[in-house]
C-alpha cells in the first residue's frame, strides 16, 4: 500500500509580505543606513539623540522595504527571465500587483509619518527622495548607467540628514551625497555582474554591460573615489589616527572585494556585492568614534 505525500503547505500572506521587502536579507538596508548615520553624527557633531537615530533608522528601512515592492512590480516581466529572480513573489503570481502596490504604499506612508516628527526642509526632501526611488526601476530601461540614479536614491538620506539636525543643506552634504554615489556606483555595479548574461539577454540596461570589460577597473575606481571624496571632506572634523586606521579597514575590503570579482564569477561578485555593508560600517565607525 502506497501513501500520498501531503501537499506542501501555501506561504502565508505574511510570509509573503516578508519575502517581497527582503526581510531575511538586510544587506539592503544596511547599505542605506550606515551612510545615513555617517551624515547624521557629522550634522551633529555627535549623537545626534535618539528621536532622529529612530526616526531614520527605521525610516531606511521602510523606504527601502517600500522600494522593493515597487521595483519587483516594474521588473515583474523581466525577472522571470533571471535564474536569481524568477521566483520572487510578484515575478511568480504569489503577489498580486495590486496587493505588492499596496503593501509598499503602507510603508512608505509609515515612513512619511516619520519625516513629519522633524522639520519642514526634511519633509520637503522627503518628496524628492520618493520620486528619485519611484523612478529608478524605469531608469534601467532608458539609462545605460541606471545604477547612478540608484546612487543618488540610496544617499538621500545624506542631505535630510543635515536637514533634519541644522535646518539647512550645507555643500559638505552634497559632497558626503556625491563621495557616497561612487559607492553605490562599485556595490551595485558587482550586483550587475551577478546578472550580466541574463541582462544581455533580455535588454536591460546596466553599468556592468555598459563598463564591459573595464568593468573590475571601474569598480575599483568607484571605490578609491567613495573614499577619497570622504576622507577630504571630513578630514578637518576628525581625529585624524581613527580616521586613518577606518580608512586601512577599508581599502583592505577593497582589496579583498577586487579578488572576488577580477574573474568575474556569480559566486564572486554576489559575494562582494553581499559584504559591502561592513565598508559602511567600517566608515560610519571612523566618523562616530573620530569627530573631534
Amino acid at each position: 500500500m502506497t501513501t500520498t505525500a501531503p501537499a506542501p503547505r501555501a506561504p502565508s500572506r505574511l510570509s509573503l509580505w516578508l519575502d517581497l521587502i527582503r526581510w531575511n536579507r538586510p544587506a539592503g538596508w544596511l547599505l542605506l543606513l550606515w551612510p545615513t548615520l555617517s551624515a547624521l553624527w557629522v550634522a551633529a557633531g555627535g549623537f545626534p539623540g535618539w528621536h532622529l537615530l529612530l526616526v531614520f533608522t527605521l525610516g531606511t528601512v521602510l523606504m527601502r522595504s517600500a522600494g522593493c515592492c515597487v521595483n519587483d512590480v516594474a521588473d515583474r516581466d523581466f525577472d522571470r527571465h533571471v535564474k536569481r529572480t524568477a521566483q520572487r513573489p510578484v515575478t511568480s503570481g504569489q503577489v498580486s500587483v495590486k496587493e505588492a502596490l499596496a503593501v509598499g504604499a503602507v510603508l512608505a506612508l509609515l515612513a512619511f509619518g516619520l519625516v513629519l516628527t522633524t522639520n519642514a526642509l526634511t519633509i520637503a526632501l522627503s518628496f524628492a527622495a520618493l520620486a528619485i526611488t519611484l523612478a529608478y526601476p524605469f531608469a534601467k530601461r532608458l539609462v545605460s548607467m541606471p545604477q547612478a540614479v540608484l546612487g543618488v536614491a540610496f544617499s538621500f538620506g545624506i542631505p535630510m540628514a543635515f536637514a533634519a539636525v541644522q535646518g539647512a543643506v550645507p555643500t559638505l552634504a552634497w559632497v558626503l551625497l556625491l563621495g557616497n554615489l561612487f559607492w553605490v556606483l562599485a556595490y551595485d555595479t558587482e550586483y550587475a555582474m551577478v546578472d550580466r548574461d541574463d541582462d544581455l539577454r533580455i535588454g536591460m540596461k546596466t553599468s556592468a554591460i555598459t563598463l564591459g570589460r573595464a568593468d573590475v577597473a571601474a569598480v575599483t575606481a568607484f571605490y578609491l573615489l567613495h573614499l577619497a571624496i570622504w576622507t577630504l571632506a571630513l578630514w578637518p572634523q576628525l581625529r585624524s589616527l581613527v580616521w586613518l586606521a577606518a580608512l586601512a579597514v577599508a581599502l583592505a575590503q577593497v582589496a579583498w572585494h577586487f579578488t572576488l570579482i577580477r574573474a568575474r564569477t556569480r559566486e564572486g561578485c554576489f559575494a562582494a556585492f553581499r559584504a559591502n555593508h561592513w565598508l559602511g560600517f567600517t566608515l560610519f565607525i571612523g566618523v562616530a568614534v573620530g569627530l573631534v
